[in-house]
Formats: structure tokens, C-alpha cells, sequence
């Protein structure tokens, strides 16, 4: 029975070394190591295409057409293509550009169009004969088009037929300009024929710092930026991700985000093209194809954006919610009232939640499996925090100026475990390009993310613009982005962290909080849209299926400080949201609490006077008590 002592020391020893893995995150921190740019295998990787010149997701795409030709590539409505098959698209696609449009090689070429196997291979059609695709949002008309086709110094937009409603208003302003309007269909695009092989001098090259494409902001504080995609960063992102991940051939993503869009860009074709796996794309997001599409395309993982996941809880429940092969939701912005609710209903064993922009730096990333990292954006271990704590930091900043506050000795201060402030990238001014490469024909806009001498003199810092939160055990929280956090009562208020409050209040469905400014009070106070549940109607309150204001506002009350309970309720139908499922915030700001303007939008208004309990209707009386300062907040 000697070996009873043994047992329980290697069992002690187990229970041990997972007890010092769960604390410390080491195995996160050692699986993100094997996934980093800098690791052997990428670094390998990277040196050997640079020196062969092909460090284009084409050219991946290329091996993989001769390596496993016969091997699903894209599902789509119903349509399929193989590896083999989708590059020989590409190849007569790129003749057509190359022969028949005269497209030089660094030439920019804006691409206007909706998710579709051809809208991909223009992607590398454009990308095999050295050009640059330049990603239109399609949701665009009238000025905020005219401005992305301009920046981007193009001579063609290809718009698809689909979009021609949008496109067609603009096209003799384009015109004006010396930009040509070309439409593209799967019936145009299909029938052709040249399939002679695109010259290889047009596509190789080893300068990892030329761009490769531009990517456009959300435009959601003003007209949309041009983001500039650097050939080694899109490469070494697609690898990395795709060895996060960890993907096979086999594998099959699903996404129905939009492909003029980094996160489906960055998140699932390019990772999906360097692992040999398949695209399974939705046209455009419905929660009624959501899952359908998913089962037909027998997906292992799904891409999401937070607001997705809720459109798909509110749905109604159904005997099918867990009739699928999904085990990995991919994905960021998942709101912590969703994360629990979505993986029970779908049972999902997987939430892989990451934190990362277009135009910033230093992602994080949690694999979730359980309720002690659920809603954490990212782990930072013990591992990483030796290796890599000195290149992300987090400091205090006035929310009001939005600069980062410094102490007597003029350095910024680091924030504390557990404190929010603006996340810091270190900038290696050596490494231009790979690192942060600015904006499109922007300079000014650029150089405003930069601060120098922030920890000492000479030193380059990234701003990420948005507010996190690092607790002592290395889990990471999003907090808010800079200018939605405002200043009442002379407290920070963050409005991502009330809206997560208040959204989990049955009767509300979506909720988007901002501040808004009100007669002769300073700062900003506590204003929340929200879109009432299924069922829930805005009426007398005795009724059955009312919105219970007075309910609402003892849960606020009762989960949040006071200053930071929202005095506004403005019950709208429908929230504004970007293509990519982000919520706008710029108009309901710009409306205020002004009972005529929001009632002109259809909206109704209530508030919580000054110490009462219950959100009652705020009209003109109250707004004019307000501005005569009979009312003070």
C-alpha cells in the first residue's frame, strides 16, 4: 500500500500546480507566447517570405490553392468554393484588372460592396496584380462616400450592383473628380475567361512597411479615417491570430460581419486563408438566418460583435438554440448581463472574447470557459507581466479635457490595481509601420494618438483611447471609451458600465447610455436610451406588460452609486448602430433631454426628480422648471 502516499503527493502536486496556473494565468500566458509575432515558428515564418518575397495573404492564399485545391474554402447562400476553384477566380478576375482597367501596380482601388465570394476575390485579385483595395463601408452615400472614394486618391470604384442605390447619387460628383464608377456582379465577374497566370514581378516584394490596403474608421466622431494596412502587420496578424486560435483544415468559422470591416478582415479571413480552413459568410447580420446559415455550414466557431449577441438572446427561445456544432464564439465587445445568458441558452463551451481596433495596438485576449474570467477582455499573467508589463501600461486621465493627468514631477501617473485610466502602447520609433502607422493622407490625425515624454523624456507612447481596468490577478476589464466616460457631482461616470446595469433589468432589452449638459448644472448627468423588451409596451403603469419605471429605477438604484444612476430615460424603438453593431451616441447627445426634439424623433422622455424613487414623465413643465432653476439636479 506503499504507493497510497505517492498517489496523494502527485495528486497534492496536481492540485497544486493548477491552483498557481489559474492564479498567475501561466498557461494563457505560455499558449499567447507560441501565438505572438515574435515567436519562432511566425518569426520563422515572416524571414522566409520577406526573403522570397511573398508576404501577401495572396500568396498564402496561392499555397493553398495548390495544396489542398479540392478543400472548402467559402460557403455562401448556398454557393461553395474550393481552394482551387476560388483562385482561379481571383486569376481571371486579376486579368480583367490588369488588361482591361490598366491598374498599375501600388495603385488604390476602392471597392464598395456587401459580403459575397466576389467581394473577396476582388480582395486578392487586387492584391495579386500589387494593387491596394481600398474597403468602402457600404452603408455610405451622399458626403461621407464622396469623402472615402476622395481620400483614398483612387482613379476606380468598383461598386457592387446591390449598392448602386447608395453609389449612383455620387457618381457625377466622383465623376467631377476623375473617379470612374464600374459595377461588379457575380453574373459580370463569372464570366470571364482569362485565366493566363498573373505575373509574379507585379506581387512580390519583401518591404513590409508599403501598404497593402486601407480600412475606414467608424466615422462615429466625424467623417471616417482612412486606416492604413501595412503588408508585414496584416501577414503577421493573420498567422498569429490563426495560431491563437488554433485552427486546422477542417475548421470552419462563421461570420456575417462586414468584409470592408477589420474584425472580419483581420479576425476570420485572414487567419482562415493562413490555416487551410473555410469560411462560412452571411450576407449581413439577422437574428432569423443567424443559425440557420450556422447548421448549414456546419460551423465549429462564429464571430461575433457584442450587440449580436444580445439581438440573438432577445430572440425568442427555441428547441433548436443548441442544435449546432459550434464550440468557439469569437469575438469582442460582449456586454458582461449577455456573456452568462448566451453561453447557457446556446451552450457554447467557448467564449473567446478579445479587445483590439483597427487603428490601435497591443490586443488582449481571454478564452473563457467559466464564470472567473467571464466578461475580462484579457489575461495578464505573471509570465507577461515580466516579459511585456513595461510596453502596456494604464494612467489617470481628467475625463473632461481627456488629458492624462501628471504628478508633481510632471510624469503621468499609473493607475493602481483595480483603478480605470486610459491603456498605453509603447511606440519603438524604429519599428515604423509595424507598429502604429497612422492615418491615410492624415498626419495631424496620427500624430494625435502619439504623446511623448509621458514616463521620461524622450520616451513614445501610443493612446488607445479607452479606458480599462486591471485587477491584481492580471484580469483585464474594458471600461468606456474617452468622451463617453463623463464628469457629474464631480465623479466619473462610466456610461459602459451603467448601461450594463440597466440592460439587465427585464423590461429592457437595449440600453445606450451617454451624458447630456442641462440648465445651470456643471458636467454632464446620466441619460439612458433604451429599447423596452418583447412585449413590454410604455403605458399606464397597472397594466400587465408596462414598462415599470418605478422597478427600474429601485434596480439602478440599487447597483449603482447615485450620481451615476441615469436621471433620463429616453425610450426610443430602435438604437443607432454602426455597420459593425457598434452603438452611435452622437445624435441622442446632440438631441439632449429637450422634451421637443426628442419628441419630434418619436421618442418619449422620463425622469428621476430630485429624491424621489420612480422615473415619472418629463415634459415641457419639467424642462421649463429646469431652465427658471425652480428645479435643480
Amino acid at each position: 500500500m506503499a504507493f497510497l502516499p505517492v498517489a496523494a503527493a502527485v495528486a497534492g502536486t496536481t492540485a497544486a500546480a493548477a491552483y498557481l496556473d489559474a492564479k498567475f494565468h501561466i498557461s494563457h500566458d505560455l499558449r499567447m507566447a507560441k501565438a505572438a509575432p515574435d515567436a519562432k515558428p511566425t518569426a520563422k515564418f515572416m524571414e522566409e517570405s520577406t526573403k522570397a518575397g511573398r508576404i501577401l495573404t495572396y500568396h498564402v492564399l496561392e499555397d493553398q490553392a495548390r495544396i489542398r485545391p479540392n478543400d472548402l474554402f467559402i460557403m455562401f447562400e448556398g454557393r461553395e468554393h474550393t481552394y482551387g476553384n476560388f483562385f482561379d477566380h481571383v486569376t481571371r478576375i486579376g486579368n480583367w484588372l490588369l488588361k482591361d482597367l490598366d491598374v498599375q501596380k501600388d495603385e488604390i482601388v476602392a471597392v464598395d460592396g456587401g459580403n459575397s465570394p466576389e467581394y473577396l476575390m476582388l480582395w486578392f485579385a487586387l492584391e495579386g496584380i500589387g494593387a491596394c483595395p481600398s474597403y468602402i463601408n457600404n452603408n455610405l452615400t451622399s458626403k461621407s462616400l464622396v469623402h472615402c472614394v476622395e481620400l483614398c486618391g483612387c482613379r476606380y470604384l468598383l461598386g457592387e450592383e446591390d449598392f448602386r442605390a447608395n453609389i449612383e447619387p455620387c457618381g457625377a460628383e466622383l465623376q467631377e473628380k476623375g473617379i470612374q464608377t464600374l459595377y461588379y456582379s457575380w453574373t459580370f465577374l463569372s464570366a470571364l475567361s482569362d485565366t493566363t497566370p498573373l505575373p509574379a514581378e507585379r506581387n512580390l516584394t519583401s518591404d513590409l512597411t508599403s501598404l497593402n490596403s486601407l480600412i475606414y474608421t467608424s466615422g462615429s466622431t466625424g467623417l471616417p479615417k482612412g486606416v492604413p494596412m501595412i503588408k508585414g502587420r496584416e501577414l503577421l496578424i493573420g498567422r498569429s491570430i490563426a495560431a491563437y486560435l488554433q485552427l486546422r483544415p477542417g475548421d470552419r468559422m462563421y461570420t456575417c460581419m462586414p468584409l470592408y470591416h477589420g474584425a472580419a478582415h483581420g479576425l476570420c479571413v485572414t487567419p482562415v486563408i493562413h490555416s487551410g480552413a473555410a469560411i462560412i459568410l452571411g450576407r449581413k447580420f439577422s437574428h432569423a438566418r443567424f443559425w440557420p446559415e450556422v447548421r448549414a455550414g456546419k460551423a465549429n466557431m462564429i464571430q461575433y460583435v457584442g450587440e449580436l449577441c444580445r439581438y440573438l438572446i432577445n430572440a425568442p427561445p427555441s428547441p433548436q438554440d443548441k442544435d449546432h456544432c459550434v464550440k468557439m464564439a469569437w469575438g469582442n465587445g460582449m456586454r458582461p448581463d449577455v456573456w452568462p445568458v448566451f453561453r447557457e441558452r446556446f451552450g457554447i463551451e467557448t467564449i473567446n472574447e478579445l479587445y483590439a481596433a483597427t487603428d490601435g495596438m497591443g490586443g488582449t485576449y481571454n478564452p473563457n470557459r467559466g464564470p472567473f474570467t467571464q466578461g475580462a477582455i484579457g489575461l495578464r499573467g505573471l509570465l507577461w507581466r515580466l516579459n511585456k508589463g513595461n510596453v502596456e501600461v494604464r494612467v489617470r486621465i481628467d475625463p473632461d479635457t481627456e488629458e492624462i493627468l501628471r504628478g508633481p514631477d510632471g510624469w503621468a501617473i499609473k493607475c493602481r490595481d483595480g483603478e480605470a485610466g486610459e491603456t498605453l502602447h509603447a511606440l519603438d520609433p524604429n519599428a515604423q509601420g509595424l507598429g502604429f502607422a497612422g492615418y491615410h493622407r492624415n498626419e495631424a490625425a496620427g500624430e494625435k494618438r502619439k504623446i511623448r515624454d509621458v514616463f521620461r523624456k524622450g520616451d513614445l507612447w501610443f493612446r488607445s483611447g479607452d479606458m480599462q481596468r486591471q485587477l491584481p490577478d492580471g484580469r483585464v476589464y474594458f471600461v468606456d471609451r474617452l468622451g463617453d466616460t463623463f464628469r457629474w457631482k464631480s465623479e466619473n461616470v462610466s456610461t459602459n458600465e451603467v448601461a450594463d446595469v440597466i440592460g439587465t433589468h427585464p423590461h429592457v432589452a437595449e440600453a445606450n447610455v451617454f451624458g447630456v449638459s442641462v440648465p445651470h448644472a456643471d458636467g454632464r448627468c446620466g441619460c439612458a436610451a433604451i429599447v423596452p423588451a418583447e412585449g413590454v409596451s410604455v403605458g399606464a403603469e397597472d397594466k400587465p406588460g408596462t414598462l415599470d419605471f418605478a422597478d427600474l429605477a429601485r434596480h439602478a438604484l440599487a447597483q449603482l452609486p447615485r450620481y451615476a444612476v441615469p436621471i433620463f430615460i429616453r425610450v426610443t424603438p430602435a438604437l443607432d448602430y454602426t455597420g459593425t453593431l457598434k452603438m452611435q451616441k452622437g445624435r441622442l447627445k446632440r438631441e439632449g433631454v429637450d422634451p421637443a426634439v426628442v419628441g419630434a424623433a418619436g421618442d418619449r422622455l422620463f425622469w428621476l426628480p430630485p429624491g424621489k424613487d420612480a422615473y415619472v414623465p418629463f415634459g415641457p413643465a419639467e424642462w421649463e422648471a429646469l431652465q427658471a432653476e425652480k428645479v435643480r439636479l
